[in-house]
């Protein structure tokens, strides 16, 4: 992943979407996978995950990692803010560097889908669209359009807990 860094220079942080009413605890406690909020006994006002995305996490262990996306246009986003489930958007920048770590896996797609993969970082180079999330494109072309969309999707699974001094700003969404 560092040569991913070191190529795209516009990749200075990762994204995590969540409801302003969560960040008083991600201030208290850092970002938290869902089985260490559990395990901490933490509630969390405005879940981003309904309860099937929970079962599903849980049922592919995905529950042990926080998860992140490249840019700050995670669909996933769209949706909980449809459903309800997230009434005041926010982004919360994360330093990039917490994809270097040794027990970071990475999906093409949105992680508890049905048939996602989970990926190492050198297989993730292969399967994850890159240049088109780092890159300026003719975003007109129907067929970077369809690879933008197809990659946004993409996740990032850190281990446990996101400490808070890894988090560089607040976005609203």
């Amino acid at each position: 992943m560092k040569s991913i860094i070191s190529k795209y220079k516009t990749l200075e942080g990762v994204w995590h979407f969540t409801d302003h009413a969560n960040l008083e605890s991600i201030k208290q406690h850092g970002l938290l996978a869902l089985s260490e909020l559990e395990k901490r006994g933490i509630t969390i006002p405005a879940p981003g995950g309904n309860e099937w995305s929970h079962d599903a996490d849980k049922m592919k262990k995905l529950d042990k990692y926080v998860h992140l996306a490249f840019v700050d246009e995670h669909p996933m986003a769209y949706r909980a803010r449809e459903d309800g489930r997230i009434k005041n958007l926010i982004w919360l920048k994360i330093d990039a560097s917490v994809i270097l770590g040794g027990d970071v896996y990475f999906c093409a797609d949105v992680a508890n889908k049905s048939g996602v993969s989970v990926l190492t970082a050198e297989q993730a180079k292969d399967h994850i669209d890159f240049e088109v999330l780092f890159t300026y494109m003719d975003w007109r072309d129907p067929a970077i359009q369809n690879r933008r969309q197809s990659a946004k999707k993409a996740q990032i699974l850190v281990p446990k807990m996101i400490p808070i001094d890894k988090i560089l700003m607040v976005k609203n969404g």
